[in-house]
């Protein structure tokens, strides 16, 4: 259900999810603060200019339909906005795909998490090419000036079930002084596991990473959920979390350490031939013996070659060149 089509939806939510930051752009600005509205569905509030604060990234939305970090974020920026003086970051607030969380849908014409990339292919006419442009013109401004304390947190759900509810993707080339930091973040925000990327399929948290000096990170808080149905007590680490980061306020020592993990092989869909031994509704982190077959794909066979590997994202159904699952071993 989009959120015009939902009357009951607070107000903070609606706004949000329909990428309107007036109110909230208002209150920064009579607070003194250098605010922006570069495209529609982005905010950036910065200090002044004198004060090196650390750049804080926060999108949401980039799939339609996962909505549980949407609501997380409007409850937790409307909070804010009503203290500005509290914000002790530079920050961009991006809600990535307005059009498909307006339709309650994934996408309008393909993945936008997939479209952070030089060559687009086939998809570089799509509605979500667009609106990936709208988004790289606007973190360049952003992170431009930037000093070197750099984040970027896009924040999803996941489609199926996890054997980690919350887990994370980060990747490798971040330096190891922001990465530890962003794992020690990702830690209090009650993240059970971490997967390192070594290479880029497209993602946003990626893009900044590798062009922009950002710690960035994907980060699934747990599954689908309709807009305003969200059971956001399952956020509650992660809110908590993301709040002392944008007051610059001491974090607090994890409950746990992530559990973490390397990426083993992309498995890439190559031609309509492709099938996997696991499908959509496989949940993420099962896992494989040493062996088994992953997928296979005309003469291309993916079989799992350490003793074990779990399997994360598999999803037969993606485009052809698009990653159909990905496959992890644990590290740590």
């Amino acid at each position: 259900m989009s959120s015009a089509a939902n009357p009951a939806l607070p107000e903070a939510v609606r706004v949000l999810a329909e990428g309107d930051f007036g109110a909230v752009a208002q209150r920064f600005a009579e607070a003194g603060f250098t605010v922006a509205l570069p495209a529609p569905g982005i905010l950036t509030v910065k200090g002044a200019a004198h004060a090196q604060r650390p750049s804080v990234l926060v999108s949401v939305g980039v799939h339609g339909d996962e909505t549980g970090p949407i609501e997380m974020v409007a409850w937790l920026v409307e909070a804010l906005s009503r203290t500005p003086q509290a914000l002790a970051v530079d920050l961009m607030l991006c809600v990535g795909n307005i059009d498909a969380i307006a339709r309650g849908q994934r996408f309008i014409d393909a993945d936008l998490n997939r479209m952070f990339r030089a060559d687009r292919g086939p998809l570089a006419g799509t509605a979500e090419s667009a609106r990936a442009d709208a988004l790289v013109a606007a973190t360049c401004a952003f992170f431009e000036a930037a000093g070197p304390q750099r984040w970027h947190l896009d924040l999803h759900t996941a489609i199926r079930p996890s054997h980690y509810p919350m887990f994370a993707i980060v990747p490798e080339l971040i330096p190891d002084t922001p990465r530890q930091a962003l794992l020690g973040w990702l830690g209090q925000a009650a993240i059970g596991a971490v997967i390192m990327n070594p290479k880029s399929v497209g993602t946003y948290s990626y893009y900044s990473s590798e062009h922009h000096g950002a710690a960035g990170t994907t980060v699934e808080l747990g599954r689908v959920g309709t807009l305003g149905q969200n059971d956001l007590a399952q956020f509650a680490d992660a809110s908590a979390a993301l709040d002392r980061l944008l007051r610059g306020l001491p974090g607090i020592p994890a409950k746990a350490a992530p559990h973490v993990f390397a990426t083993a092989r992309q498995v890439i869909k190559l031609s309509d031939a492709f099938t996997m031994s696991v499908g959509r509704e496989t949940w993420n982190f099962t896992p494989m013996k040493k062996g088994e077959v992953i997928a296979t794909d005309g003469d291309t066979v993916y079989r799992v070659e350490h003793d074990e590997e779990l399997v994360v994202f598999p999803n037969p159904d993606v485009r052809i060149g698009l990653r159909a699952g990905l496959m992890v071993t644990r590290i740590g």
